[in-house]
């Protein structure tokens, strides 16, 4: 009998993130998972260790990198450097690589939240009544502090963002396997960010999705649009998660998971065949 693929995948399965489980949905993914490949579960920070044992590497609900930057450097320069298989590739130009996206699309024209880094682009930036300044390195909020506008030129520019407070009806979120487009959730009170429900989106909203799924170019992997609503009725992009997206797989119905889970397989399959090994 020929070898299975074998996978090693990545999470934090002890991280306590707010609203968030993830050993339930990495301890149920990876079940699934097996039905096709042969997977052993690692703590993020034993993973540069453990890579070269395996086909590829899984990165899943690894936790925010800035609670451990040095360790996730020196795992991505070595699967460079050794030709590691990792899904999702180490090629994305969104989150994987930092905030900069974020003003580079501000700049470019995209529908996101104004976004600038340095104090000659304030002008960029629409008049509101507070401002909300977060690190480059940012995840989960931290660091996160709202300033008014006569506080902007005086912050220390260089890592940190400058974004406007946006009055916003509902964040809602697309999930992606490679291009294909899986489902969408929201959160319908904005101050339960959290308390997800299944949505059901529009052409134009899958439009507006699919733009950031086109710009950042990954040909394997799960990404995440996660997308506010206007007062007004537009979509504004809030972040494109193309590392580690938690996937609020709890919150689709069975059908949709399944559908997921056939999608997310097929993907490793063409992963593993059409990206050399070392």
């Amino acid at each position: 009998m020929p070898a299975r693929p074998s996978l090693l995948y990545v999470s934090d399965l002890a991280y306590p993130a707010r609203g968030r489980r993830y050993c339930d949905e990495d301890i149920s993914l990876s079940s699934r998972l097996r039905a096709d490949f042969d997977i052993a579960l690692c703590h993020p920070l034993d993973a540069a260790a453990m890579m070269h044992r395996f086909d590829a590497v899984v990165v899943r609900n690894s936790g925010p990198v800035l609670h451990y930057q040095h360790e996730f450097d020196a795992f991505r320069g070595l699967a460079t450097e050794h030709g590691i298989r990792v899904y999702n590739p180490l090629t994305g130009r969104a989150d994987m690589a930092g905030k900069q996206y974020l003003p580079d699309l501000t700049a470019a024209g995209y529908p996101v939240i104004p976004t600038i880094d340095q104090p000659g682009d304030l002008d960029r930036l629409p008049v509101a009544e507070q401002y909300a300044v977060k690190p480059k390195a940012g995840a989960d909020s931290i660091g996160l502090t709202f300033v008014p506008r006569e506080q902007l030129g005086g912050l220390a520019y260089g890592d940190i963002l400058v974004q406007p407070r946006v009055d916003f009806r509902y964040e809602v979120s697309f999930y992606y396997v490679d291009d294909t487009f899986q489902y969408a959730l929201h959160a319908p009170d904005p101050d339960r960010r959290w308390v997800l429900e299944p949505y059901a989106p529009t052409e134009a909203d899958l439009a507006f999705a699919r733009r950031f799924i086109d710009w950042n170019t990954l040909d394997h992997g799960i990404q995440r649009v996660d997308a506010c609503r206007t007062q007004e009725g537009d979509l504004l992009l809030v972040e494109l998660e193309d590392l580690n997206p938690y996937l609020s797989l709890d919150h689709i119905a069975d059908e949709v998971r399944d559908t997921f889970v056939t999608a997310m397989t097929a993907s490793l399959h063409r992963f593993l065949d059409t990206v050399p090994a070392a």
